[in-house]
């Protein structure tokens, strides 16, 4: 048997103690089914035309469930869940002439591909169509009329196509199916905004008569029937989750970046890592695909590969980088080369994770944790599909890749992560409301797509003066207000400030002004799309953010002070020896300066002071008090603040393992004595306006959440603390005032079966 293209690179790794863990994943027969007898003969011919004269097992499930009803179809990468949602919509449209479908897509790319496997079926009776962004004027009308399979995205749906419902009648008045392809990237803020738009769209189809049918496919997550229900409303989802397609074998492989000072816990580039891996899997003639999540590390890579391959130039010219901010031509060329076989190796962002079919590929690298197991999963299945493959986890020195490295088969085998959403977040829920009353007036009727609480935020809107009530119903205060233009599925705050190009004066985009001060300051190096800008300017009045290119070797990180004001109750228990508590906070910060840091040492240039006026923003978020479990022991109350400060940052680093979502959408704020509690506290909260439901999983698995920050700090070797256990890139305070062994002593006293549970009960009791 041949040696693998990559068995040398393994073995340097074995020696150099790089690779820290490798295992076999055993290949997986195939379980079939035969195509039904009564599916349409016009599709049951087109399948056989292109060599398929059987189906998976789980793709014959999922056909059948989707007759009886809504069904979720959730099998992993390259298991043909494509076809689980073509064959039922495919024979509804072969069979009924007049019928319509709509596919959602996440991205663009998605869509285009899939178009393309649509077409390749050359059934005359399905008339596919994409309509977006992109899509010329002239050719709308048109797709409007004819088009019976939609392609479109939830941005195009929210603002292009239901405000304008009475130019969609006969797709409404006709639709059969509505298909949800990639529905775990709903999640977060643009998750509760996307199911917001298919409650929508539900109310409209329902006011032509319609009812569709929703077919929805999904990474492997947690929760996958709540996340259908709480997406789309509706209950009762058939779930298919049994895969039979087959899987070749697979090597998996985590790398961790040598130790330069183990006293400091600094590590060598994950950056340079990745190109000596990526360079050897090229010279040992493996197609690899290569992902980091920002778009400048992502040409470091490639151009650091490529300079690794200097002595074989016809290697390195079949290296290419493929990331967002590329033209469609250059996308389209660069997956052709892919699937052609032309190139080698990519270097891409998540732009390539989802579904996009670019041909069959040997290896695939994750550079760092990409935020989610789900994700990690996805990016691993693009590789390896019907031949033997590699999979490789290159670790970063944060918190949650080292935590791995020293846990490789609890991670590998750690179960995926809920997706979170929360469709009636207050602001969100409300901009909605607007949309959903310029496509027609909101009813009591209106109950069953937009929720309970609809009349009780109308009612705030009429108070607002945006919207009127009359007899009952609620309609736009202005006929020619178009609330859907002002809607950015991507932010929780309808309050922002806009990005722009001080050089061309072009219009980049746009951020919540509850984050604008801390991140876009004077003088701060903002990351966008994955490029690096200084801000030039900010303007309070105006709203705007001059941003400049930037290409120093130098970051910022801001300066904040924060206070969190307890405003209502949702639930509290007793858990460990604290008392843990839910509900409704209002964050206020103040950003009083920043300081410059060198990239390659993370040396400290200097420190700029800055007047800024104080934001604040309502969220959700859970907090516990600890005064009980520290007058349990002695404990020095000098030392009490920094491992507080050091426990409320491990908390957050781990918070993602429960919930799907990244350190960056959390905040906290610990006090050694809060002027409510009037005790030691620690709050965790949402990072975005009104929350959507991360630190609720917080609260609901407690015990899990100090376990894991227990042994984060635990296992780590560093002396005093360091950006792998108790350092944090987002910490307001600059990580200053962290004690690693208090934050450890407390989580023991947590923890730890020898605890002395009589005195933390009558800490408990002596509570006013």
């Amino acid at each position: 048997m041949p040696a693998d293209p990559w068995t040398e690179l393994l073995a340097e790794g074995r020696e150099s103690e790089r690779l820290v863990h490798e295992h076999e994943e055993p290949a997986r027969r195939a379980r079939t089914a035969p195509i039904p007898p009564d599916l349409h003969p016009g599709l049951a011919g087109a399948l056989r035309r292109q060599g398929i004269d059987h189906l998976y097992t789980h793709q014959d499930d999922a056909l059948r469930a989707a007759f009886d009803g809504p069904t979720i179809v959730t099998t992993g990468t390259a298991s043909g869940k494509s076809l689980c949602f073509y064959l039922p919509t495919l024979d509804v449209l072969l069979a009924e002439p007049r019928a319509r479908a709509l596919y959602l897509y996440p991205t663009k790319a998605l869509a285009q591909d899939q178009a393309r496997a649509l077409a390749a079926l050359r059934l005359k009776q399905i008339r596919p169509a994409i309509y977006d962004g992109d899509t010329p004027r002239p050719e709308r009308a048109a797709i409007r009329r004819k088009a019976n399979v939609v392609l479109t995205n939830p941005d195009m749906l929210s603002v292009g196509i239901l405000p304008n419902h009475p130019a969609w009648a006969d797709l409404f008045a006709n639709l059969a199916v509505v298909v949800i392809d990639e529905a775990h990237v709903y999640r977060g803020v643009f998750g509760s905004h996307v199911a917001n738009v298919l409650r929508r769209l539900r109310r409209v189809a329902a006011f032509y008569g319609t009812a569709p049918r929703f077919l929805l496919a999904s990474a492997t997550i947690a929760n996958p029937v709540e996340l259908a229900t709480r997406l789309t409303g509706l209950a009762d989802f058939a779930l298919v989750d049994e895969n039979g397609a087959p899987a070749a074998e697979r090597r998996v492989v985590m790398w961790n970046p040598p130790l330069l000072d183990e006293a400091l816990g600094t590590r060598a580039s994950a950056l340079v890592e990745a190109a000596d891996v990526l360079a050897a899997l090229v010279r040992g003639g493996a197609r690899t695909i290569c992902f980091m999540k920002s778009r400048k590390a992502v040409e470091l890579i490639a151009r650091h590969t490529a300079e690794r391959l200097r002595d074989a130039p016809e290697l390195a010219e079949r290296i290419a980088p493929y990331r967002a901010g590329y033209t469609p031509e250059q996308r389209r060329e660069l997956e052709r080369r892919l699937v052609e076989g032309e190139l080698l190796a990519v270097v891409t962002t998540d732009a390539l994770e989802l579904g996009i079919d670019i041909g069959l590929l040997d290896a695939a690298i994750c550079v760092t944790y990409p935020g989610t197991v789900a994700s990690l999963r996805q990016q691993w299945g693009r590789a390896g599909r019907r031949d033997r493959g590699l999979a490789v986890y290159i670790a970063g020195e944060d918190a949650l890749d080292q935590f791995f490295c020293r846990h490789p088969e609890e991670f590998l085998g750690r179960p995926v992560e809920a997706a979170i959403l929360d469709f009636e977040n207050e602001q969100i829920h409300s901009e909605h409301l607007l949309c959903a009353a310029h496509e027609g007036p909101l009813t009591p009727g209106d109950e069953a797509y937009l929720g309970e609480r609809w009349r009780e935020r109308a009612d705030a809107l009429v108070a607002a003066g945006e919207l009127r009530e009359r007899a009952g119903a609620y309609g736009l205060r202005h006929a020619e207000d178009f609330p859907a233009a002002r809607v950015s599925l991507r932010s929780a705050s309808p309050d922002t400030f806009t990005l722009v190009d001080v050089a061309s004066g072009e219009l980049m985009g746009t951020i919540e002004a509850s984050r604008a001060f801390s991140s876009c300051h004077d003088g701060a190096v903002y990351l966008h799309m994955g490029r690096a800008y200084e801000v030039q300017q900010l303007d309070l009045h105006g709203r705007r953010v001059g941003l400049a290119p930037f290409d120093d070797d130098w970051f910022t990180q801001a300066k904040k002070e924060g206070d969190t004001l307890i405003e209502r109750l949702h639930d509290r228990r007793e858990a460990l020896g604290v008392r843990l508590s839910f509900g409704d906070v209002v964050v206020t910060e103040q950003v009083i300066g920043y300081q410059r840091k060198r990239l390659r040492d993370l040396e400290v240039i200097d420190f700029r002071a800055l007047e800024l006026p104080e934001t604040s923003f309502a969220t959700q978020a859970l907090w516990f008090e600890l005064d009980a479990l520290v007058a349990a022991e002695p404990f020095p109350r000098a030392h009490l603040l920094s491992a507080l400060h050091a426990m409320e940052h491990a908390m957050i680093a781990v918070l993602p393992l429960l919930a799907m979502c990244d350190r960056w959408d959390i905040g906290g704020l610990s006090i050694a004595s809060h002027p409510q509690t009037l005790q030691p506290t620690i709050f965790i909260y949402d990072g975005h306006p009104g929350g959507v439901g991360i630190t609720r999983q917080g609260y609901r698995r407690f015990a899990d959440l100090a376990a894991d920050a227990q042994r984060l700090i635990a296992e780590c070797g560093c002396e005093s603390g360091c950006p792998s256990c108790v350092q944090s890139p987002k910490c307001g305070n600059l990580n200053d005032m962290l004690s690693k062994a208090g934050a450890l002593e407390l989580l023991r006293r947590m923890l730890s079966p020898s605890r002395s549970a009589a005195a933390v009960a009558a800490g408990i009791a002596a509570r006013p």
